[in-house]
């Protein structure tokens, strides 16, 4: 298990993807590594919302196209759009997406499930998508059967939870938020809530609707819990820092649901990292465009790579040892 530590909050390290081929790539029997395709593809991307995990994702995918010989102004056009999560945005940028380019990438659920309105026929990669199935993108994982396919972010519940219960031993209510709108963050507070049951660990439910809500709920959640768990959400993931805050003026150890909000605002994560999960769609990508390989015929994919991160200045703020941070082997 990989172990990483945050000191300064100056961002997290990304781990990239191992063994991601260099291969030559070609498009209509062109060669892309050395740039004599006659005409460069054209890849789409939208992104849903600012914040560290997305973002994240969408740098690891341009690297992971560019290490397989696809460069942006050479033989790659990108074109690259965020909805600021604004889901007013989504259906002309995924329109437009669609018009002008090859394949497009769709980074997160609200843009996946846009994309695959605007375009049933040229291939969409998703990646930040917890439950494909769940949100109407692929008829299953293991065969999409559509022009969609990708990765997705669904974490070890089980195992954060584990990990909250070891920072916190003692615990006897752990809070859980999460956006009310988000299915694929209910999907994830349904399972921690489970497990949590069946450690003997009673879970208290917020929820917000906006970015504007996180403040007033965590400030009231947090006075009656022991410690605060938030999946990979949207929304708490870009307000980060209002988590943070909170999490210190109560001494609130908090574990998150990704890497990336471990930065600003969690004490620790065990999970996926999200440049990683970026770079592992590039292959699909490369697949697609090198091969002519079909996506419904790619199954979806979850993460290859899982650490163990650690803010260690938030854990000095809670007096808590850094170094006491492990997810034991059972």
């Amino acid at each position: 298990m990989t172990k990483k530590w945050i000191k300064k909050l100056t961002g997290l390290v990304a781990v990239g993807a191992a063994g991601l081929a260099l291969v030559a790539c070609g498009n209509e029997g062109s060669e892309a590594s050395n740039g004599s395709t006659e005409d460069p593809v054209n890849v789409g991307i939208l992104q849903f919302m600012d914040h560290n995990s997305l973002t994240a994702a969408q740098e690891g995918f341009i690297s992971g196209l560019e290490e397989a010989g696809f460069t942006d102004g050479e033989n790659m056009e990108l074109d690259i759009m965020n909805a600021q999560g604004d889901q007013s945005n989504l259906q002309s940028m995924s329109e437009q997406l669609s018009r002008n380019n090859d394949l497009m990438l769709a980074i997160a659920t609200p843009s996946a499930q846009s994309m695959a309105t605007a375009e049933q026929e040229k291939p969409i990669l998703f990646t930040a998508v917890t439950d494909p199935e769940d949100a109407g993108l692929v008829e299953s994982n293991e065969e999409p059967g559509m022009n969609l396919t990708g990765t997705s972010d669904m974490v070890p519940i089980d195992e954060q939870i584990r990990l909250l219960l070891s920072i916190v031993p003692e615990a006897e209510t752990v809070g859980i938020v999460y956006n009310s709108s988000e299915p694929n963050s209910e999907i994830q507070a349904n399972l921690a809530i489970e497990a949590l049951d069946e450690a003997g660990v009673t879970a208290q439910v917020s929820t917000v609707t906006t970015t504007n809500d996180v403040q007033q709920v965590l400030t009231s959640l947090a006075q009656d819990i022991d410690a605060l768990y938030i999946p990979t959400d949207n929304t708490l993931a870009s307000t980060s820092a209002t988590v943070g805050e909170i999490a210190r003026e109560y001494s609130l150890p908090v574990v998150t649901g990704s890497a990336e909000q471990v930065e600003e605002g969690g004490l620790a994560n065990y999970g996926i990292d999200y440049e990683s999960l970026g770079r592992q769609t590039a292959q699909m990508a490369v697949d697609i465009l090198e091969n002519g390989t079909d996506p419904s015929t790619i199954a979806v994919e979850t993460s290859d790579h899982l650490e163990l991160v650690v803010n260690e200045e938030m854990a000095e703020a809670l007096g808590i040892d850094p170094e006491s941070i492990s997810l034991s082997e059972e």
